[in-house]
């Protein structure tokens, strides 16, 4: 079916664009949306630019169009991915306030019982970051900070980032080449 992406403007813009081009590499359509500040963290923090990235995807869509087919529970998809998801959008899906269409897709992935992973991109966290997150762990949004794996032997930041999207594309049963997994 697919996935829908969202990148918000936390910082890590890299893990939404690397996760966009492992379901391109893999086959898998990717339905994307870029909040505003997301797109100034793509600018600032990658060698992308926004239209580079709305290019790697299948569909993309205007956050502020909460008319297109995503931001309904008729739409059939696999889940959705926010990476990196900033504390506001965090804030904006636990209380259910889809003042836009990121939100709004989320709010219709919790509502359909599909997965939600939300890559929270921030430190330190305060009481009411860990209360948002545990609000939506609790009704089924997997929370996944993009923390390095090190057992990994990790020798550049792109050996991190790969090792992160593997481990959020595994909650899909998407296998790539770019996770190595744990061995005795």
């Amino acid at each position: 079916m697919g996935i829908i992406l969202a990148i918000t403007g936390a910082s890590g813009a890299i893990y939404g664009i690397r996760i966009l081009q492992e379901l391109k590499k893999k086959g898998i359509e990717s339905h994307l949306l870029i909040s505003k500040w997301g797109k100034v963290t793509i600018e600032t923090e990658t060698e992308y630019t926004v239209e580079e990235v709305v290019k790697i995807a299948d569909y993309y869509y205007n956050e502020n169009n909460l008319a297109v087919s995503i931001s309904s529970g008729s739409f059939k998809c696999d889940g959705m991915v926010i990476a990196p998801c900033s504390m506001k959008t965090l804030a904006g899906i636990a209380s259910g306030y889809t003042e836009d269409l990121i939100i709004r897709a989320a709010d219709v992935t919790i509502k359909e019982k599909r997965k939600l992973v939300l890559m929270t991109r921030e430190t330190p966290l305060n009481a009411i970051h860990l209360e948002n997150m545990l609000k939506l762990c609790h009704i089924g949004a997997i929370i996944t900070p993009p923390v390095p794996a090190f057992y990994t032997n990790p020798k550049t930041i792109d050996d991190i980032v790969n090792q992160t999207i593997g481990r959020v594309l595994d909650n899909f049963n998407i296998n790539t080449d770019c996770l190595k997994r744990w061995e005795d």
